[in-house]
């Protein structure tokens, strides 16, 4: 009779998986009571005694602190089957167990679980934080000794993150990796999720969780006074890298509390060093058993303080103190309605520019507008601490072969990270503002041709009429008549004019050259007020005279003695000489993304104008 029930049971376990991984537990419950529920009903305070490796042994028995449900811990057995020397690197020891109770042998080893205290008698051991194979019929995990996790409590305390490089980390064998921190993402669609993970391919943040955000998770809310005392060993706790409207937050298990910080996860998220992320209580809607990936459901809670450390044997807690993030505010204006966004980002070279485009890109699929026709015009600005705001104009017309959302959001984010992660940059970030105006059809404009009307021979001084044949996508072509006024300085001979887009002027006054030297923070902050916008026709007079790139600024017409002066940069290659200089002498509206452009030539006479 048990043999069959055992049957039945695995077979309907695995129909479960099958049709989308529903928790088992709604099928067949666990039971609650026995030898996990003898201990007590709170686990020992963690401020209390260490239990040192040196007196640990095979065959020993523990306890174990997690919240399978709701946000009250509950034990498991723990037995101890030895100690792995340098199983994490050099001198960093780790303890093999295998966990015991209906709960566990039910659910396995879960992501969430990493972190939850492990007690012998009353003497804290260290943290369940590591899983031990997949599809393992046992369920055993890799504990991190307490004394390790002791050193990052002991470093300064201090909520500004650094500045240098992060790298998510795996552990290097296939058989022992780190638990999953399970990785919420409340408030985003599917398309939105997938480019995060494609964007977060091969760290500890690709997986993401079914959950949501909690009541107080706006960017404005500071720590909750009474939320703390709520924390004890074995509470599941979040990290918050977007919070606000949106939310992605990482959760694991507290560890080890007392009067001013916690340390928790047993193991890094990104090793990132020092952070600074908004630290809430969470709440465990369920457990989803599965013999793949069994994981913990989540509810993010109250802010109670920050994250400041994300280091190899855990991530350190301060209570009380507020993160500092980035505020974005995004605003889509439809042809009937406008949405307004405001969240706030981590502030983490290896993500923030990751986060803002996930962010932006999810803002621009939630419209019941937006169709595959759908252009988008965003302009707003990056403020940067020291500097004017540097402007962002970009357009992106619909029917490229990049959908216009995603390339939207991927031209945003370089820029962003252009600024953001520039070696010179010194101060934060303080905020992000963008406004997007969403178009219901294509905006391509086709420059077909362009013309003098006036004739070709001029004398300086005139006035000089050209038209511009351009065409609309899927619309009849229209004439565009710009006049412009020839500088009356200019002598004889040939000149040239340029009737083109935005691009190839920009081009044209500042040519690429070849460098390995990224360019500087002045130089792309000069850039950004100068770029021309993409919707207007320019017509921009090809002078025979010298021009000089430098900084992100254009000098026109030099004398030949400049000209000389700046050769030694040129041939060092900080500054662009060119023989011919780029004057914009006009400009007409196009009435949608102009692409194209059209060289002119004019015979300049001797003598004044005549008209």
């Amino acid at each position: 009779m048990k043999s069959c029930l055992k049957q039945t049971r695995t077979r309907l376990a695995a129909l479960a998986l099958t049709l989308g991984m529903a928790p088992l537990a709604a099928l067949f419950p666990p039971p609650l009571s026995g030898q996990n529920t003898a201990n007590s009903t709170s686990p020992p305070p963690s401020s209390g005694e260490f239990f040192p490796l040196s007196e640990l042994h095979r065959g020993m028995t523990a306890t174990a602190w997690t919240v399978f449900e709701g946000t009250q811990p509950v034990p498991m057995q723990v037995e101890i089957l030895g100690v792995l020397r340098g199983a994490r690197g050099p001198g960093q020891d780790m303890i093999l167990a295998q966990l015991h109770g209906a709960r566990p042998e039910y659910t396995g080893v879960v992501a969430g679980m990493s972190g939850s205290p492990v007690y012998i008698g009353n003497r804290l051991l260290g943290s369940l934080s590591y899983r031990i194979g997949q599809f393992s019929k046992d369920p055993i995990a890799g504990i991190t000794p307490i004394a390790q996790m002791l050193e990052v409590r002991n470093l300064p305390i201090d909520a500004a993150p650094s500045s240098g490089p992060e790298t998510g980390q795996r552990e290097g064998s296939m058989n022992i990796q780190a638990m999953e921190t399970p990785l919420v993402m409340s408030g985003f669609r599917p398309e939105a999720v997938q480019l995060w993970q494609q964007q977060m391919a091969g760290t500890s943040l690709e997986m993401v969780m079914t959950g949501g955000m909690g009541g107080s998770s706006k960017s404005d809310d500071p720590p909750a006074s009474t939320a703390p005392a709520s924390v004890v060993p074995g509470s599941a706790v979040s990290a918050q890298l977007v919070r606000g409207d949106l939310e992605i937050a990482a959760t694991c298990t507290v560890t080890y509390v007392d009067a001013t910080q916690l340390l928790a996860c047993g193991h890094p998220i990104l090793q990132a060093g020092q952070v600074s992320l908004p630290m809430t209580t969470a709440e465990v809607v369920t457990t989803l058993a599965s013999p793949l990936n069994a994981f913990k459901i989540i509810n993010t809670g109250d802010p109670i303080g920050a994250f400041t450390e994300d280091r190899a044997s855990a991530i350190r807690g301060v209570l009380g103190i507020k993160a500092r993030m980035i505020p974005v505010h995004i605003s889509v204006d439809g042809p009937d309605s406008q949405r307004k966004l405001k969240v706030e980002v981590l502030d983490l070279p290896s993500l923030t520019p990751q986060a803002v485009m996930v962010t932006l890109y999810n803002a621009l699929l939630e419209s019941n507008e937006s169709t595959a026709d759908t252009s988008y015009h965003l302009t707003g600005s990056i403020q940067l601490d020291g500097y004017a705001p540097s402007p962002l104009d970009l357009w992106v017309p619909a029917g490229d072969a990049m959908a216009a959302p995603i390339q939207t959001a991927l031209l945003t984010g370089q820029r962003f990270a252009q600024l953001y992660a520039n070696g010179a940059r010194q101060g934060v970030v303080r905020a992000i503002d963008l406004h997007i105006q969403a178009i219901p059809r294509r905006v391509q404009v086709e420059l077909v041709a362009a013309r003098l009307v006036s004739g070709d021979q001029v004398h300086a001084g005139d006035k000089v009429m050209v038209e511009a044949t351009i065409r609309p996508w899927q619309q009849p072509a229209r004439n565009v008549r710009i006049p412009i006024n020839l500088p009356t300085r200019l002598g004889s001979g040939n000149l040239r004019l340029l009737v083109s887009d935005a691009a190839t002027l920009d081009r044209t006054l500042d040519q690429p050259r070849l460098t390995n030297r990224p360019a500087d923070l002045k130089t792309l902050l000069a850039e950004a007020h100068l770029q021309h916008s993409a919707d207007a026709i320019y017509v921009s007079l090809l002078v025979p005279e010298t021009q000089a790139a430098i900084d992100g600024q254009t000098l026109s017409s030099l004398p030949l003695s400049v000209a000389n002066a700046l050769e030694p940069l040129r041939t060092a290659q900080v500054v662009n000489l060119n023989g011919e200089s780029a004057e914009v002498a006009a400009q007409a509206p196009a009435g949608g993304v102009l692409r194209g452009f059209q060289v002119l030539n004019l015979r300049m006479e001797p003598g004044g104008g005549l008209n």
